[in-house]
């Protein structure tokens, strides 16, 4: 998949929110603006 550009519409994905429940960004389509940050070593030590 090729790295989307500031402006573009991002690709439909969903992520779990609980065991029995997923949340994706077609929930909120035309209802909400949507920010996406990535940190990917936010979490590792060092």
């Amino acid at each position: 998949m090729a790295m989307p550009n500031v402006g573009e519409r991002a690709p439909d994905f969903a992520l779990p929110v609980s065991r029995e429940q997923k949340v994706g960004l077609k929930d909120y389509l035309g209802q909400k603006n949507i920010v996406l940050a990535f940190y990917p070593l936010d979490f590792t030590g060092g």
